[in-house]
């Protein structure tokens, strides 16, 4: 029995080292941790149970046979974050640069499947070459597996991606149908063809960041929703985004004790907004003083600045929050805000998450290059994403709230459950001035008429008070009271119910 168990120990050793020591201290050299310190980093401490740690490929072709790795490039299994199940599987950069195999697919399946049955989150930890080119189609068919559980456990279970150095090919596909991807600075880069294919097939000079690093895919193509110096901020900063997320589509929002009173005024926010209309003031302000104890989780911060959205708490529930900002092209809607806030709106809908709204947005942005970009296409992504959601819908109407926009932000025409005004609020279908110089198109000569004309606009239409007449506004409430107001609106609203036709899906304008 010792021996069995002094074996049991050396092979267990040996799995552990992956691909040994001198490609353990290669991938530190890197600034790099490995699978398993990844692991160990992420879930609580002495939490991870591990899976099929002796797996090994079955491959026979071009010399396999006599290279196999326990583990075969994946380490997979499940422990806690802060106490509750996350199951997670990590890509071995030092076996095969871990490259996917049948045998590595399967391992991937499993937990996948595990996952689902369990109904709890799934954490995958990419760092790896993309398919393993000895294997050919079984490779390819491994990948297929994969996607297909993404898909089928999409708007069930939470599903996130960390990009933790090379992601190319095939395995980008599995992190873009999660729910969201975290990338590591200068380190870890995603793309479906690599420089050198770039530069044979379009004659292209790229290098790997400028192809597909953090920069890229936060700033420009939107397929990451955060980036982080290294692997321990990455991973520390993915266990406070568990804290936020249900375990899954039936559970619930988390709910942790908080010491912040529901009822707290801040007396700051009643001169928030400036008295100049065109002057920007910072939206984050606003939010940050209303979650409680300030904490906020922002999904990407570094694109479509023009819109914020992310995580709070009130009353110590999760809340989603969707921000029109003044302080980037003055908060209006283009393109890429549309579907940020979509995608973003979506999820919510999908965890049932409440979202709270705050909107001040003078339009859609004007101009060929948005027009020919799709912006109706896109703008209806957020107007549709909306009007299906079935969570709490809770809307504060800050300052600007012009056109159409002011119908796409959560109105309570398409679904807004309680939807609130401050006195500084200007609901209308366009800023007074373009309104009078359209409608008084005669007096546009005379100076004096046209202040007159303006200045009667504004006060019969700028104002909350025309919208609160017809019950579009619930209330026009006083700025410091925010917090207070939002927290007793989420209360009422916890045991919504909505009924909607039966459908097998919608047809959202892709």
């Amino acid at each position: 029995m010792k021996d069995m168990l002094e074996r049991l120990e050396e092979r267990r050793a040996q799995a552990r080292l992956g691909g040994g020591e001198k490609r353990i201290e290669a991938q530190h050299a890197r600034g790099k941790l490995t699978a398993r310190e990844r692991i160990e980093l992420l879930l609580d401490k002495s939490s991870f149970e591990e899976f099929d740690m002796f797996v090994e490929h079955r491959s026979t072709d071009f010399g396999m046979d006599k290279a196999k790795i326990p583990g075969d490039g994946v380490v997979t299994g499940w422990g806690t974050v802060n106490g509750r199940t996350v199951f997670v599987f990590a890509k071995d950069f030092t076996v095969f640069g871990g490259s996917l195999s049948e045998a590595h697919a399967q391992k991937i399946t499993k937990i996948q499947d595990m996952a689902l049955k369990m109904r709890a989150p799934i954490v995958g930890l990419f760092d790896a070459g993309g398919a393993r080119i000895q294997e050919g189609v079984a490779a390819l068919g491994g990948y297929g597996e994969v996607f297909k559980r993404n898909v089928i456990a999409s708007g069930v279970i939470p599903q996130i991606s960390v990009i933790m150095g090379p992601c190319a090919g095939g395995d980008v596909y599995s992190p873009a149908m999660t729910d969201f991807i975290f990338m590591v600075r200068d380190r870890s880069y995603m793309f479906v063809t690599g420089p050198d294919v770039v530069k044979t097939v379009t004659n292209e000079t790229v290098t790997s960041e400028e192809l597909g690093g953090a920069k890229v895919h936060t700033t420009k193509s939107s397929v990451a929703d955060g980036a982080y110096d290294n692997d321990v901020e990455a991973l520390l900063q993915v266990r406070r985004l568990i804290d936020f997320l249900p375990a899954n589509n039936m559970d619930g929002v988390p709910e942790i004790p908080s010491f912040d009173d529901p009822n707290r005024p801040d007396e700051s926010l009643d001169t928030l907004i400036p008295d100049n209309p065109n002057k920007p003031y910072d939206m984050k302000e606003l939010i940050l003083k209303v979650v409680d104890e300030g904490d906020f989780f922002e999904i990407q911060e570094a694109y479509a600045k023009n819109i914020i959205t992310g995580f709070g708490r009130i009353e110590g529930r999760t809340v989603g929050f969707v921000a029109n900002q003044p302080m980037v092209l003055a908060g209006v809607l283009d393109s890429d805000a549309s579907r940020k806030a979509a995608r973003f709106v979506r999820f919510c809908d999908a965890f049932n998450i409440p979202i709270v709204t705050f909107e001040d947005v003078p339009g859609f942005l004007p101009g060929t290059a948005q027009e020919y970009g799709g912006l109706i296409k896109h703008g209806a992504k957020l107007l549709f994403a909306y009007s299906e959601a079935t969570v709490p819908l809770v809307t504060v109407i800050t300052r600007k709230a012009f056109g159409g926009a002011y119908d796409v932000m959560a109105s309570k025409h398409i679904g807004g459950d309680i939807n609130y005004a401050w006195p500084t609020a200007q609901i209308a279908v366009m800023g007074a001035k373009g309104a009078v110089e359209i409608i008084f198109r005669g007096d546009i000569g005379d100076a004096d008429k046209i202040a007159a004309r303006t200045k009667e606009y504004e006060d019969r239409f700028m104002s909350p008070f025309v919208a609160a007449e017809r019950g579009y506004i619930d209330e026009v409430i006083m700025p410091h009271s925010t917090r207070r107001r939002i927290a007793r609106a989420l209360a009422m609203l916890r045991h919504k119910e909505t009924e909607r036709p039966w459908k097998k899906h919608d047809n959202i304008p892709l």
